[in-house]
């Protein structure tokens, strides 16, 4: 009974961690924002499972790296309250950490839903000639 009390106590933590993200950090709009959208798109093209599960790991790695970034900067900003060039660099490569999942996870996104996308689009725009 201990194992599964402290395992719920673990998903209890877990999610107040999801909350402070979601309530400090900007960014974590930016993605939630982009998020939801690639959800809807890739509903809306009916997309295979293997290109829902690239898609979603994708998503999961660009989350796990703000998530990271976040952890990152509050223990840096625990430890060096103040400025330092060693705690900014520190800061600096969490944040190029996102930076390159986010631009990576946008590429795989157009290579994903791109020619699915054009395809419907052009069935769209193919009804609507008169």
């Amino acid at each position: 009974m201990d194992f599964i009390k402290s395992r719920v106590e673990s998903i209890r933590h877990a999610i107040a961690g999801w909350s402070h993200v979601i309530r400090t950090q900007k960014n974590a709009w930016i993605h939630a924002a982009a998020t939801i959208c690639v959800i809807l798109l890739a509903i809306w093209l009916y997309l295979p499972a293997r290109d829902w599960a690239l898609l979603l790991m994708t998503i999961a790695i660009v989350w796990a790296a703000e998530f990271l970034n976040t952890a990152l900067e509050i223990v840096v900003d625990l430890a060096s309250p103040d400025l330092h060039p060693m705690a900014k660099a520190g800061k600096d490569v969490g944040a190029a950490a996102v930076l390159i999942s986010a631009t990576i996870a946008a590429v795989i996104g157009f290579l994903v839903m791109g020619p699915p996308l054009v395809v419907k689009m052009q069935s769209i725009f193919n009804t609507i000639k008169p």
